[in-house]
């Protein structure tokens, strides 16, 4: 059986391209983000602003699992919910972190956003 038909299904192409789309979003940001981590301070300044240089490492290694388990995922639909789940359990902790800090809504926003992002993946996964 091909990718295409395994992702795919012909009855609702367009949501599930949407679908697709949303994946990749969230995979490829949250790689992105954690190659940040290690590439720039401003991110270890970040944990450390929240008392939680302890949890730096180890909070990346979770959003590197999450994105490739998201990415795993579209062949193995298990690993996209558990993983689309985890990742917004993440960012709900996240929020919670940023609210306690008394962060702005404009700072708070990228969490609001990947936590609602990937709770539609969740949701999207069950669904089928």
């Amino acid at each position: 059986m091909c990718l295409y038909s395994i992702i795919f299904h012909e009855d609702n192409l367009n949501m599930d391209y949407f679908i697709l789309c949303c994946v990749l979003i969230s995979s490829f940001s949250f790689l992105a983000y954690s190659i940040s981590y290690f590439a720039s301070p401003h991110l270890t300044i970040e944990f450390k602003r929240f008392k939680l240089e302890k949890l730096g490492l180890f909070t990346i290694i979770l959003e590197i699992l999450g994105a490739i388990g998201l990415l795993i995922g579209l062949l193995f639909r298990p690993l996209l919910l558990i993983s689309s789940g985890g990742l917004a359990l993440l960012m709900f902790l996240a929020l919670v972190i940023r609210i306690k800090s008394k962060d702005s809504l404009l700072v708070s926003f990228p969490a609001v956003f990947y936590m609602v992002l990937n709770i539609f993946i969740f949701c999207s996964g069950i669904d089928d």
